[in-house]
């Protein structure tokens, strides 16, 4: 190698080699800042972009589990309210039934009419109450009440509107109106004499078997969103573990290439100041 003041070979390859350790330094502490080891596109362009459309994906079904978080919350109103609604009509049942005794006196059916009455008018403000965030599942506004079941929008799953309004007033004594269009029991049925409590009684008891059946309905629907509702969380988990075999950075091996990218740092500093003292060398042959 020619022994040269103005070019000193050793002392560039020194330096490149440094430079590449210092680049590599820079790596390492980049994915230990991060816990990635690919943080951006220069990392891995391909391995990014896929990473990013299943941040996407993840970030989407956010939006679905908001979605069915509401329609379990509309159904578990529509629910309290549907078993306050049985409550209520097994009391208006008992009331019918006492009043339709033939050997009960007036007075006493007077009273059972005024419970009566009052169990009577509670039903609509259950049903009319029975609200959360605008959706109300048992005032009949309506077939279904869907809801998100993937990110597309493609798909959904569905709440039924169960219609437990109270009969309109006037139907023909003893007949029954069709299900499931609305509740036997008109609103203006009393127990005001024993015929009247008799065929209160049959309306009450038909009343009743509906709303069970319509609740029975509805709660088979609210336990089909809290499954899918399951399904989206574990399916959020999966994708989340995917992102993370793809550009978690295993900070085990990092700490291990941090110890040796530090050593070698220190090699090459200390080879690059051997380098420089080459053209030292060069002073000796000059010396008598």
């Amino acid at each position: 190698m020619t022994s040269s003041v103005h070019t000193n070979m050793g002392a560039m390859l020194a330096l490149q080699n440094l430079n590449k350790t210092n680049r590599d330094m820079e790596n390492i502490q980049t994915r230990i800042n991060t816990g990635l080891k690919v943080s951006n596109a220069k990392d891995n362009g391909a391995v990014y972009n896929i990473a990013q459309q299943q941040r996407a994906d993840h970030s989407a079904f956010d939006a679905v589990r908001t979605s069915l978080n509401r329609a379990k919350s509309i159904a578990d109103v529509a629910l309290a309210a549907g078993e306050s609604l049985s409550d209520i009509f097994m009391q208006m049942r008992e009331k019918a039934v006492a009043a339709a005794d033939p050997s009960a006196s007036a007075t006493s059916r007077a009273a059972y009419n005024q419970e009566f009455i009052a169990l009577r008018d509670q039903v609509s403000s259950i049903i009319q109450n029975a609200v959360f965030d605008g959706g109300n599942l048992l005032n009949g506004g309506g077939t279904t009440l869907d809801f998100l079941a993937n990110t597309s929008g493609s798909l959904t799953v569905s709440l039924p509107v169960l219609d437990l309004n109270l009969g309109a007033a006037g139907s023909a004594p003893g007949v029954l109106p069709t299900p499931p269009v609305d509740v036997y029991l008109e609103v203006d049925d009393v127990l005001d004499s024993a015929a009247n409590a008799a065929i209160v009684r049959d309306r009450v008891a038909a009343s009743l078997n509906f709303v069970n059946a319509e609740l029975a309905r509805l709660g088979a629907a609210a336990k089909r969103i809290d499954n899918h509702n399951v399904f989206v969380g574990k399916l959020q988990d999966s994708i989340k573990g995917g992102i993370g075999n793809l550009v978690d950075a295993d900070m085990a091996v990092e700490a291990a290439r941090l110890q040796a990218a530090q050593v070698k740092q220190q090699l090459g500093t200390q080879a690059l100041s051997i380098a420089n003292q080459a053209p030292q060398s060069i002073l000796s042959l000059f010396r008598q």
